[in-house]
């Protein structure tokens, strides 16, 4: 399963990949594909982010051939992530949320309430914005967070303790 490579089947997909192999850069994207969606999620706005994530891949795929240190792949495409989320934001004109008044169904009002959990998240610090949303979105364990940022088990816990902590503040919620 593509989300059991280690740092050297990174690094043997990056070299292949780099070699001009669709299927390895494919290979590639289905194991970094939650990571960089999480970090999307935590730097820009969520209908922003499918087209973001195609963004960022196409980026990546257009300049794996620079990559010089092929384990550290997770990093490099979080960064690239990261700053396209940044160059989007730059771009971007800023428009304002007409809430649908038409629909009281129960379905909107659950997304508008996700939304404004997101809009929470993006508003914490970024040490606690990427792993929590791996986390809650990308459903991804601490190991694999702790993996995927480069970071250790027990820091991706500290995280995510305050990050939850901050997060119940930030929305309202006085027995967290």
């Amino acid at each position: 399963m593509a989300t059991d490579l280690t740092e050297a089947d990174t690094a043997t997909l990056v070299a292949s990949a780099q070699a001009g192999d669709r299927a390895a850069f494919g290979t590639l994207y289905e194991r970094f594909r939650k990571l960089v969606h999480g970090v999307l999620l935590a730097n820009a706005q969520a209908d922003d982010v499918p087209d973001l994530l195609q963004d960022v891949f196409f980026v990546a795929f257009r300049k794996i051939p620079s990559l010089r240190d092929r384990p550290t792949f997770a990093g490099w495409v979080s960064a690239i992530a990261r700053n396209e989320a940044r160059m989007h934001h730059r771009r971007s004109r800023e428009t304002v949320e007409i809430p649908d008044q038409h629909s009281g169904s129960q379905k909107t009002d659950d997304r508008l309430n996700a939304h404004e959990v997101l809009r929470a998240v993006q508003r914490l610090p970024l040490r606690y914005r990427e792993p929590l949303l791996l986390r809650l979105v990308e459903e991804m364990n601490g190991e694999e967070i702790a993996a995927q940022l480069g970071l250790s088990h027990g820091t991706v816990r500290v995280y995510l303790h305050h990050g939850l902590r901050l997060l119940r503040t930030e929305l309202g919620d006085s027995d967290g």
